[in-house]
């Protein structure tokens, strides 16, 4: 009885190393890191309060300014450079948020909702004070809310594209379906295999962990439950390098963040709230509820579109964004 006992898990322990080796071959070329503007001098870089923001303007000089704020947090900018296809009538400033994308990392107690306003403060004193337009992503949608009731003078009018939720009713719901994909089989087996190819990569000291969370980020994104992506397409919205800890710093208790965001709901200019036709998460049902918060809003959907839809559909996003900042304050249907 003993023999059999002992071959079994002499059988065991040799899978397991074999798996072991397995996982340290098939993980043996780590992932590339792109520097931050900390350390390459030749990225574009930009003010913020006290950090330093990688991004840049495009357009005309002496054009209202636009500012674009990309998801995560954590994510970049990289999938909203079509925008710059508004650099007719605005000029259109990119950045990479605070510990994100290619910008400065900074410590946890410094990635609250409170230094991202102040970033946007010193970004609009910058560059000529406002009022402004501001064109929010997801989590960007959510910090641009947040903006308008901060400083709602700053602002003439505000575009959202897909937040995730913007009151508890809505968080509550995404956190449902959040965690359910989070926890999928394939999110974590992305998690794992990034977890090994990470032993190698070489950068700054949050390269690695930047390196473990943006592969789980876009694993999630790509699940084929997740309908960020229409269906028989792949999530391939564009990134240069995730923030793991600004998306830890949110995560931690996103709940904080709606004391922020619930002022703007009562921003009294026109906001635009975009819609993906695709995706039926954060897509239009949710949307045209965000659009009843606000006193003058309305919703459009990009057909053929999951939640990027400026990397979906750069051409239709434009000209729905665009016919929206032409368009007379106070005329807007609801």
């Amino acid at each position: 009885m003993l023999r059999p006992m002992l071959a079994l898990i002499a059988a065991l322990l040799v899978l397991c190393v074999l798996a072991f080796a397995s996982l340290m071959w098939i993980t043996r070329v780590p992932p590339r890191i792109p520097e931050t503007v900390t350390t390459d001098a030749t990225l574009p870089r930009l003010h913020g309060d006290g950090v330093l923001l990688h991004g840049h303007i495009a357009g005309a000089a002496g054009a209202p300014l636009a500012l674009v704020l990309h998801g995560g947090p954590g994510g970049d900018h990289r999938s909203l450079l079509a925008l710059a296809g508004l650099g007719g009538t605005h000029r259109v400033l990119f950045y990479d948020q605070r510990g994100a994308g290619l910008s400065e990392r900074v410590t946890e107690d410094r990635l609250g909702i409170a230094g991202h306003l102040h970033d946007l403060d010193a970004l609009i004193a910058a560059h000529g004070g406002g009022p402004v337009v501001l064109i929010g992503h997801s989590w960007g949608a959510m910090l641009a809310t947040a903006y308008l009731g901060h400083r709602p003078e700053a602002v003439s009018r505000a575009v959202l594209i897909e937040p995730g939720f913007l009151d508890a009713e809505g968080l509550a719901a995404f956190e449902t379906r959040r965690a359910a994909l989070s926890r999928s089989p394939r999110v974590v087996w992305a998690g794992l295999l990034a977890g090994f190819r990470a032993r190698g990569v070489a950068g700054d000291e949050e390269a690695g962990r930047d390196s473990i969370v943006g592969t789980v980020v876009h694993a999630f994104a790509n699940h084929p439950a997740n309908p960020y992506h229409c269906p028989g397409q792949g999530y391939d919205a564009p990134a240069w390098r995730f923030g793991s800890r600004a998306s830890d710093a949110f995560w931690s208790d996103p709940a904080a963040s709606l004391g922020a965001i619930a002022p703007g709901l009562a921003f009294p200019r026109p906001v635009l709230i975009l819609a993906g036709s695709c995706n039926d998460w954060t897509g239009a049902p949710i949307q045209a509820r965000h659009a009843s918060l606000f006193p003058e809003a309305r919703m459009e959907v990009i057909e053929s579109a999951g939640h990027d839809t400026v990397w979906d559909q750069p051409e239709a996003t434009i000209a729905v964004i665009g016919s929206f900042l032409d368009t007379t304050p106070g005329s807007l249907n609801r």
